[in-house]
């Protein structure tokens, strides 16, 4: 897997997957059940791929936000 995730973008994916695992566990706020369930996959993932720095989706479409190191 090459690195396709970028500093930036991990910080924003670990935010949101923060925010949106809060909103799985406080239950109150969503009372829909399937979309319940739908927050918490979106934050695992969005965890899971700040992580590992890569985005399989980023592949698929062949973008990256990673920063490109200049060879000397």
């Amino acid at each position: 897997m090459k690195k396709n995730i970028g500093n930036t973008d991990r910080f924003v994916r670990i935010i949101f997957g923060i925010i949106l695992l809060i909103l799985f566990m406080s239950g109150a706020l969503i009372e829909n059940q399937t979309l319940k369930w739908i927050v918490l996959a979106l934050s695992v993932i969005l965890i899971v791929t700040s992580f590992t720095t890569f985005c399989p989706l980023y592949a698929l479409l062949g973008k990256s936000t990673c920063e490109v190191k200049k060879k000397k």
